[in-house]
């Protein structure tokens, strides 16, 4: 019953990192399309649509697509995955923040700002105007140099949301930078 309960967790996450519900067989084709440019690795349209239900057929999705999944939403693996999901969040959100950085209202178009998070991730972005930032600079993370995205807030030791990320040719999606840890900024 909790794996059940994860795994639509799981799927309710991937829709919300692609801006669209899985209802299609065009939205599986975008799905395997998204994983095989972030990740490099295939997928068959056929196994999402299983997982999702779109096919009615009572099979139990194997580790390595839970694997493939949760590495698309930033996990190493469905484990890992598993365990951030059963285990309560060391600190709640609360109406008081930590240091914070409100783009439209403290940053001048050529800024630069650098972010880390864990596990050894650093990126370094610069502002271009109208909340819009590109990566300049980026080591063991998934965002590349050139990549843009827009931001409005960043908030010290809580997740950083990414929207309308825009990788190569590839379509806008969302993502979120230290997600289990939060980011750290730096001018």
């Amino acid at each position: 019953m909790i794996e059940k309960y994860m795994i639509e967790k799981l799927k309710k996450e991937i829709e919300t990192a692609l801006h669209r519900q899985m209802k299609t067989p065009k939205d599986f084709d975008f799905l395997k399309d998204s994983l095989y440019a972030r990740l490099h690795i295939l997928v068959s349209s056929t196994t999402l649509k299983r997982l999702w239900g779109y096919l009615e057929e009572d099979v139990t999705p194997r580790e390595s697509t839970l694997d493939i999944l949760t590495q698309y939403l930033g996990y190493r693996s469905w484990d890992e995955y598993k365990r951030n999901v059963q285990q309560p969040k060391e600190s709640q959100s609360s109406p008081v923040m930590s240091r914070r950085l409100s783009v439209k209202d403290e940053l001048a178009i050529g800024d630069c700002i650098r972010l880390t998070w864990q596990p050894d991730r650093v990126c370094d972005i610069e502002y271009l105007g109208d909340l819009q930032f590109r990566v300049i600079a980026s080591e063991n993370t998934r965002l590349k140099e050139g990549d843009t995205f827009e931001c409005s807030l960043i908030v010290e030791g809580e997740p950083l949301y990414l929207d309308h990320l825009i990788q190569g040719n590839h379509q806008p999606i969302a993502y979120v930078c230290g997600k289990k840890s939060g980011v750290l900024f730096e001018r």
